[in-house]
């Protein structure tokens, strides 16, 4: 018997609807690290980690705003209209999911960042904090040493 196949895979078009819908509320770090060094206009990252966690580091272009501080400080910190993409601390805090289903009660057109802080540091991408801005070594069973991206 086979487990992979003990419920047999969907039509080909119910699969194309399926992950089509995934990727409108998915992006990962590599996508979102190239559109900020592409300066993709309208894009707004938010940390939606607490203090503590933001001093420690965070993307060099996010905004700060926690979770519970969305609904009365996300008019005055992100412009409407603009594309929202949260993070928080990785794939096991489902932090980022709350703050993007905050935003999008507000309106706002919203993904969620897979992997978050712990995958854009992983993959040897620039963290700010109070000394300035570093990176740590890739790791390799996130993307090729070579490189900053995944490649895929």
């Amino acid at each position: 018997m086979s487990y992979t196949l003990a419920v047999p895979p969907a039509d080909p078009a119910v699969a194309v609807a399926h992950f089509r819908n995934r990727l409108c509320f998915e992006t990962d770090v590599s996508d979102v690290h190239a559109d900020l060094l592409a300066g993709v206009p309208g894009l707004v990252v938010v940390d939606s980690r607490g203090p503590d966690a933001w001093r420690q580091g965070h993307l060099p272009d996010a905004v700060h705003l926690p979770t519970a501080e969305i609904a009365t400080r996300a008019a005055a910190l992100v412009p409407r209209g603009a594309l929202v993409v949260t993070y928080c601390w990785g794939p096991g805090c489902n932090g980022a999911t709350r703050a993007a289903l905050e935003f999008a009660r507000l309106g706002y057109p919203v993904k969620e960042m897979l992997g978050g802080f712990e995958y854009w540091v992983r993959e040897g991408l620039p963290v700010r904090t109070a000394a300035g801005e570093t990176r740590r070594p890739v790791d390799e069973l996130t993307a090729p040493r070579s490189a900053a991206t995944c490649d895929c």
